[in-house]
């Protein structure tokens, strides 16, 4: 593993079931350690709850609103907040407000970015959920 730099406008690019991500440093890049990705999203972009039983994630919101449902809780995201999420914890986002939002997302240890790999090479259009379902679960994460 050695230093490595990422200028803002570099990073591998891929459109997840609607959400578009450009990563900054894998696992292949941090000796399994954690993956760095950012999230550039119109309002409306969502991503269902669910929980990850290998990983923590952390995200920060650089721009925009996020709605973050945390187990039962609901919590309004603007730039600037950050919301940490251990394994096994129940949650999903929405962005809201009426501009795009740009959100870091670290997820500990690394490895998701295999199966975002994965569900971004899926056919467009309607997803097929139990093809999510199924490249999801390979990777320890289950919709609630």
């Amino acid at each position: 593993m050695k230093s490595k730099v990422i200028r803002s406008a570099e990073g591998s690019r891929l459109v997840v079931l609607g959400d578009n991500q450009t990563f900054k440093f894998t696992g292949e890049d941090t000796g399994g350690l954690f993956t760095t990705f950012i999230q550039e999203n119109p309002p409306g972009v969502q991503v269902p709850k669910h929980r990850h039983t290998n990983e923590d994630e952390f995200f920060h919101v650089i721009g925009g609103e996020v709605e973050f449902m945390v187990e039962d809780d609901l919590h309004i995201l603007q730039a600037g907040d950050m919301v940490f999420l251990p394994k096994g914890v129940a949650h999903g986002f929405k962005i809201t407000g009426n501009s795009p939002a740009r959100v870091e997302c670290s997820v500990y240890p690394s490895g998701l970015e295999h199966m975002f790999d994965e569900l971004g090479r899926l056919p467009v259009g309607p997803p097929d959920l139990a093809a999510v379902a199924a490249i999801c679960g390979k990777y320890g994460v289950h919709f609630v």
